[in-house]
């Protein structure tokens, strides 16, 4: 009781199903997803059908956790001085010195920094392991400032985080610099699974993909929205692993491509990128039962034994590839007009 949550009075029960098996960098995955909308499951297990005959192949990089404080000088020219010195090398190294003394893992990569009149944004980025970090880069943060306002000590600490970060809001910053982990996805679907299992074909899809996912998203002035529905299977693997589901916003951050492939064009060649998935397998609502049953089951519960991060990079890759699941099994049923009778079917 009260552990991830204050005057517990009892627990909302979410059903949790699995789609696969995914077939991802020679892997099988059998993937949890909580969720009530009824057809996602389904739609994301055909999906995974669909992936078997080539699987998916995965890259990912651990772009760190980010915490950006607001902090104000008298003038403009108190501002800029301190920016000068804090992007001097040697400057750096000390304040990344603080920075990295609060934890075993926290390991400062970056500072980039916003100047609006005489108030500067300071964007941190470190790697946090296996953790999602978002603590622990506070932590860091924290310290960091105590070490610039050493030196400044007319600087006024307006707010640990200064929405610049950003967290738990739409951003370009996060869609550009990335958040958490960066992981680009690819598959090829043969023409005959597209026929057999799909319903349609390489050129319906690329046709749509352009219209909706890219012209679409473009008309209505989307940010990190290039997709079909990522925050679908977001949200639900988040749920069922213990993730903080109010960072579906950043993470669900996806840019998904299709192109006729193969010889004859008929195979679809489909990747999915997303730069800013926020995750981590150790902390937060991991510790839970439930949820750290589900991390089990996907083979990277808690801190990788030796090469810290592994476990949360893993994850993401497993998120990103049932992204791409959901992806194509969604954009062929709008494709046939099968999205209201299968939702009919599945949520009544």
């Amino acid at each position: 009781m009260n552990a991830c949550c204050e005057n517990v009075l009892g627990y909302v029960q979410i059903p949790v199903g699995y789609a696969g098996p995914l077939l991802l960098d020679g892997n099988r995955y059998y993937v949890p997803m909580a969720t009530t909308e009824g057809a996602l499951v389904a739609s994301t297990n055909r999906g995974c059908k669909a992936l078997l005959s080539h699987g998916v192949t995965s890259v990912v990089q651990d772009i760190g956790m980010t915490r950006a404080p607001c902090v104000r000088f008298p003038s403009v020219l108190h501002a800029s001085r301190a920016k000068r010195w804090i992007e001097t090398q040697e400057n750096y190294e000390r304040i990344k010195s603080a920075f990295d003394s609060t934890s075993r893992y926290a390991r400062l990569q970056e500072i980039l920094i916003g100047m609006d009149g005489p108030t500067l944004y300071i964007r941190f980025r470190s790697h946090t392991g296996d953790a999602m970090g978002m603590n622990m880069v506070s932590k860091g943060a924290e310290m960091a400032l105590r070490c610039i306002q050493d030196n400044f000590p007319e600087m006024q600490i307006i707010s640990l985080s200064g929405n610049f970060c950003s967290d738990k809001k739409p951003a370009a910053v996060n869609w550009i610099k990335g958040r958490g982990k960066h992981v680009v996805c690819e598959s090829i679907v043969p023409a005959d699974k597209l026929r057999s299992i799909l319903k349609t074909n390489a050129k319906t899809l690329v046709q749509c993909n352009k219209l909706k996912n890219l012209v679409g998203s473009a008309m209505a002035g989307s940010i990190g929205g290039n997709n079909a529905h990522a925050a679908n299977m977001v949200t639900a693997i988040f749920l069922a692993t213990g993730q903080d589901p109010a960072q579906n916003v950043t993470s669900s951050n996806c840019s998904t491509s299709m192109e006729v492939y193969g010889e004859t064009g008929e195979d679809l060649y489909v990747t999915c990128t997303m730069p800013s998935l926020e995750v981590g397998t150790i902390g937060g609502g991991t510790v839970l039962p439930a949820q750290s049953a589900c991390l089990e089951m996907l083979g990277v519960r808690g801190a990788h034994a030796t090469h810290p991060a592994e476990n949360a990079k893993r994850l993401a890759r497993i998120i990103c590839a049932t992204v791409m699941a959901g992806e194509i099994s969604l954009m062929s049923a709008l494709v046939n007009s099968d999205l209201v009778k299968s939702h009919m079917r599945h949520n009544r």
